[in-house]
């Protein structure tokens, strides 16, 4: 195997474990992230069931204040009705009768804001109930995420401690000057360092490298960078990732 090879097959290998601790630094991230944006569903909600439990409490109070008053009109309507066989000249029978007419029409009025205030109530009991389910189910979503969350943590962080030795062993096989070129472009430039080209196309950046450039990486004689995006690159078809999933064979493959 040629020095070249030997070199590509190392940083390849360290690019694995890199793709490890990207994942495991992304599950980090994102982790809390997802707890943080059920948490702000989870309070749009929970403010709209509180808004529409303070209207019912609002409609509730309204109502019984309404029932009282009505009790109040029929009970002194059935005074006026009593003082009404005790009347002894029409004036005052037609004062009294006056009076009771315009407690009638009040009356009236007050039953029909009482069906009212209660088409109104059953409307928000049916509002709250779908809000509640909803409602119960971010609930029990969002504390299950918060007790789980600081198990991912603590995995992800074992994870990453495992990664990192497994790092530390990798690096060691590495020439320095090799290894310090990798981790310059590491701490630059956004995940992977290192990537094939095929078909003269960087899998970096997906842009075609001159035609010069393709033909020097064909040869194999030195590590390049893409001029592109300035990652590691190497000729797919010079080296063979092993750890890469391998082609199905054709069907005449088989045949033979």
């Amino acid at each position: 195997m040629s020095l070249y090879i030997e070199q590509i097959r190392q940083l390849v290998a360290l690019q694995h474990v890199d793709d490890g601790i990207h994942a495991v630094q992304v599950e980090m991230e994102s982790a809390p992230k997802e707890v943080e944006t059920l948490q702000k569903r989870f309070n749009s909600q929970d403010a709209q069931r509180n808004w529409i439990l303070d209207k019912l409490q609002h409609l509730q109070e309204q109502q019984k204040r309404l029932d009282a008053d009505i009790q109040d009109d029929e009970s002194r309507l059935n005074n006026s009705k009593n003082k009404l066989m005790q009347v002894e000249n029409d004036r005052e029978y037609q004062a009294m009768i006056r009076e009771m007419d315009s407690m009638e029409r009040q009356n009236q009025t007050r039953e029909e804001e009482r069906m009212a205030l209660q088409e109104e109530r059953s409307l928000q009991e049916s509002n709250l109930r779908s809000v509640e389910e909803t409602w119960n189910e971010l609930k029990a979503e969002l504390e299950s995420q918060q007790e789980n969350l600081e198990k991912r943590i603590a995995e992800s962080r074992a994870k990453l401690d495992a990664l990192e030795a497994q790092r530390a062993e990798v690096s060691a096989l590495i020439s320095p000057p090799v290894l310090n070129r990798y981790e310059f472009i590491r701490n630059r430039l956004r995940h992977p360092v290192i990537v094939p080209v095929e078909a003269g196309i960087c899998s970096g950046c997906h842009i075609a490298i001159p035609p010069q450039v393709f033909i020097d990486l064909q040869r194999g004689s030195h590590i390049m960078s893409c001029p592109n995006c300035q990652r590691l690159m190497y000729w797919a078809h010079d080296y063979q990732d092993p750890d890469a999933p391998k082609p199905e064979p054709k069907a005449d493959d088989k045949a033979e």
